[in-house]
């Protein structure tokens, strides 16, 4: 492993240095991000910023999760930390975003920035990391924001007809019993204009969608609703969303669609094989993992979800990373069986979702860490092209036309942001 290099499992692990020091309160996080290379995990204006690259880890294939986790557990026995706060956040972390598929051609990143700026009620720090000798510290300066942009937004691979169709399909194959659930994504496809800070989008994200993970790792940008795993000292928690419905033009319809959504047969069943599929996988780390009992509504700017919160103790010292292993992919993001549901996903969507529906968070040295399910999300490329992504979960008692309607629901967040 160098300081910027795939995995490799017979290198050197290298030595850094990381020091972690307490300021005042810098105020927003948004606006302390560079505006080429955002690096962000935030919610409710809470959370961290990345500037630069002390250490880059690239995986891929199958085992590329267990490769993070053995890799990033020889870099944190290396590393020489200090750290007065040793808190959630602070010492030594890296960010990661890891590929939905076994197959994509997309690579797998755990990034550690040379400085990580970190923001909880209360409490303000600055870690700064480096192979070898640290840099001096020094706040970075606010960059005002460029000017407003607008991304015209057009079908990737899969235009609405053909979503349709391929839905149809999987209601067929499910109903012949060849699984239970499929969820089913597609694309809209658009150009950044040269020059466009994507901070301001970012900003519009975070300001829209304060309740939902805001984040930005290797251009891979969205505000996540779902939280895949949650480890803190032993504890583990999980947030299950599965089964959705547009909100009302008003209060009344409002009321309805919520009503509407808790009481349907069909958003229960999709629930319900979703929060089944993260307790299975919990409960060999996690005996006395719990899913509340009943799923409550959950009200997002552009949408309601059916969701569930899933808590236990961890008895075998696993750490984030072994879990968002076991975990994906999750039956809300994937179908059930998982097998089936990847063979079918394979079969009726002719695209590679990239890191889209992997999972996408942080790791800490000893680690702990915060991971969401990457959905409202979009890939910025350098080459200023930008791929948005929304899918919905398939279910027997589907219908073609409602799902591709629910895609267009959860394209929202990112089209918006970026009007």
């Amino acid at each position: 492993m160098t300081a910027s290099a795939p995995f490799d499992d017979g290198a050197a692990v290298p030595s850094l240095t990381v020091e972690t020091t307490p300021t005042a309160d810098l105020g927003p996080l948004v606006p302390l991000l560079e505006a080429r290379h955002p690096l962000l995990w935030m919610r409710r204006g809470f959370g961290l910023v990345g500037h630069g690259e002390a250490l880059r880890l690239e995986f891929c294939g199958p085992d590329r999760v267990r490769d993070a986790a053995i890799a990033w557990q020889r870099i944190s026995a290396a590393a020489t930390v200090t750290d007065p706060l040793a808190r959630t956040g602070t010492g030594l972390l890296a960010f990661g975003s890891f590929a939905f598929s076994d197959s994509s051609a997309t690579t797998s990143v755990l990034l550690v920035p040379s400085m990580i700026i970190g923001r909880d009620k209360g409490q303000s720090w600055i870690t700064r990391i480096a192979v070898g000798e640290l840099e001096p510290l020094v706040v970075p300066p606010l960059e005002p924001y460029g000017q407003r942009f607008h991304v015209d937004f057009h079908p990737g691979t899969v235009p609405g007809a053909d979503y349709r169709d391929a839905v149809a399909t999987a209601v067929q194959r499910i109903r012949s019993h060849e699984v239970s659930k499929v969820v089913l994504a597609r694309e809209l496809v658009g150009q950044l204009p040269d020059g466009a800070d994507i901070r301001r989008m970012i900003d519009v994200l975070a300001a829209g969608y304060p309740d939902c993970w805001t984040f930005a790792v290797d251009g891979f940008i969205g505000s996540s609703p779902e939280t895949l795993v949650t480890v803190d000292a032993g504890s583990v928690t999980a947030r299950v969303l599965a089964g959705s419905a547009a909100r009302g033009l008003d209060a009344a319809s409002d009321e309805q669609a919520a009503s509407a959504l808790a009481t349907s047969t069909k958003d229960q069943d999709e629930h319900r094989y979703a929060v089944q599929n993260v307790l299975a996988s919990l409960r060999s780390h996690s005996p006395n993992v719990m899913a509340s009992e009943m799923p409550f509504t959950l009200k997002l700017p552009n949408v309601w979800h059916l969701a569930s919160d899933i808590e236990g103790d961890l008895t075998d010292g696993s750490t984030s990373l072994d879990l968002i292993g076991s975990l994906h992919p999750t039956a809300a993001v994937a179908g059930t069986p998982t097998p089936d549901a990847l063979r079918i996903i394979g079969e009726l969507e002719p695209f590679d979702r990239g890191r889209y529906a992997g999972p996408v968070g942080w790791v800490g040295a000893d680690g702990d860490g915060e991971w969401a399910v990457a959905v409202r999300s979009a890939q910025f490329d350098q080459d200023g092209r930008v791929t948005a992504y929304a899918g919905a979960g398939i279910v027997a008692e589907s219908v073609p036309e409602r799902e591709l309607l629910e895609t267009r629901m959860k394209f929202r967040p990112i089209v918006e942001a970026l009007d």
